[in-house]
């Protein structure tokens, strides 16, 4: 009995472990089946547009600095103290052409030609006793009864020279003595604005000195630089030589002044004849004309150093589709909604103009969507081709397609429908 009892406990173990193993074989020979369930594809909801054909009014935006058309800097030709100021020569003062602004000491210079004046008369006086000497010559040498002419020396040529050299000097430091004093009166050379003021009342000042800087007021300039694809739809006055170019079209200018945006009206009046040497572009001049003439409407003037931005009219733009920008991938790449299966088609495009609201391809361009092609509007960060959509095309939705099960052209290599992800880029 001990001897039986002792083989149950020995084996009892074994067949326990033995049984275990036995019972997790069998289930992993034979696991449970899942059940299988179909679910319906998911389709991505996106709002379409149908292309239509149009025209555009081109528009190129540039940006540049206003400049006045002449600015010069103020210096006396003469020396001398100043005794007088304009009340326009002050930073900000305007002056019409020919206006005096500064006037100098002329004591110095009156009493110069009061003393070239006599230098005259005294010439004159030794021109007339030189010309009696030698009048005298001429005479003695007939008296002499000698024949044939006298020389130079005789009749005193030399003597007689020197004295008319002598007149017309004087008459020259007379005429140097009246310029001076001209001079001392200093006029604007222009109608203008005083830009800077260097000297005022009673400063001794002498030739070079900077009196101040001015600039004239009858038309600003502002350097538009052109970018180069939207440049070859503009009417620019080209730089030829010996042809005057009559096209000047508009542009208008805006900035904001104390706060509110103001506009101007100007027009490009020639374009230089060279390149940045940096961003290989052209640059037209905008004229502006009275820029500080005062408006019935109230606008403030056109100062100078102003940041504006410019907006050039073109010409006008046939056979186009213009594009939102919200619907432009990276790359000009497009997404059009095939009909009537509602699946994506990528496609790159070339645009003629490019601008924060939207993009325009030409028609008859190679790389350009038929007319009355669909164009997806709603970003898609993974889009694939042949994926398929629901589409709202024009705030109208579409009826759903005749088939519900994916053609075998929807279908991937290992059977599977596209899928478009909803997920952000990361």
């Amino acid at each position: 009995m001990r001897l039986f009892l002792q083989i149950i406990r020995t084996l009892l173990p074994i067949v326990i472990v033995g049984a275990c193993v036995w019972v997790v074989w069998w289930l992993v020979k034979n696991p449970p089946k899942p059940e299988e369930k179909s679910l319906p594809p998911t389709q991505v909801r996106v709002e379409g547009t149908l292309l239509k054909k149009t025209s555009y009014d081109l528009h190129v935006r540039s940006q540049g600095t206003v400049q006045p058309r002449t600015r010069s800097t103020l210096l006396p030709e003469v020396s001398g103290k100043i005794v007088e100021m304009s009340p326009s020569f002050r930073p900000g003062g305007f002056f019409a052409k020919d206006e005096v602004l500064l006037k100098l000491d002329t004591t110095d210079y009156e009493t110069a030609i009061v003393i070239a004046k006599a230098e005259v008369a005294q010439g004159e006086v030794v021109l007339a006793e030189e010309k009696a000497r030698a009048d005298q010559a001429r005479e003695n040498w007939k008296a002499m009864g000698r024949g044939g002419q006298p020389s130079s020396l005789v009749v005193r040529a030399p003597q007689l020279a020197q004295a008319e050299a002598s007149l017309a000097a004087t008459r020259a430091r007379v005429l140097k003595a009246e310029r001076d004093l001209e001079r001392t009166v200093i006029r604007a050379p222009y109608a203008g604005q005083v830009m800077e003021q260097s000297v005022d009342v009673g400063q001794f000042v002498s030739q070079g000195t900077v009196l101040g800087r001015v600039f004239a007021v009858d038309y600003v300039e502002i350097r538009l630089p052109l970018p180069e694809r939207e440049s070859q739809f503009l009417k620019l006055p080209q730089p030829f030589r010996d042809q005057a170019s009559t096209d000047n079209p508009k542009v208008f200018l805006k900035a904001t002044v104390a706060g509110k945006q103001v506009a101007w009206e100007g027009k490009v009046v020639r374009v230089e004849s060279s390149l940045d040497e940096q961003t290989r572009q052209a640059t037209a001049v905008a004229q502006v004309t009275d820029p500080y003439a005062k408006k019935a409407d109230g606008t403030p003037p056109l100062t100078i150093g102003a940041f504006v931005e410019a907006d050039i009219a073109g010409d006008a733009l046939q056979n186009v589709y213009v594009i939102p920008r919200q619907a432009v991938r990276a790359g000009n790449e497009i997404i059009l909604i095939e009909r009537p299966q509602n699946t994506l088609r990528r496609m790159t495009v070339d645009p003629l103009v490019s601008t924060e609201k939207h993009i325009v391809v030409s028609a008859n361009a190679e790389k350009a969507p038929k007319d009355g092609s669909v164009l997806c509007l709603t970003p898609i960060p993974f889009p694939a081709d042949g994926a398929r959509v629901t589409p709202t095309i024009d705030g109208v939705a579409p009826p759903p397609p005749a088939d519900k099960e994916p053609k075998a052209a929807d279908k991937s290599k290992d059977g599977k429908r596209p899928f478009v992800s909803q997920k952000a880029d990361t």
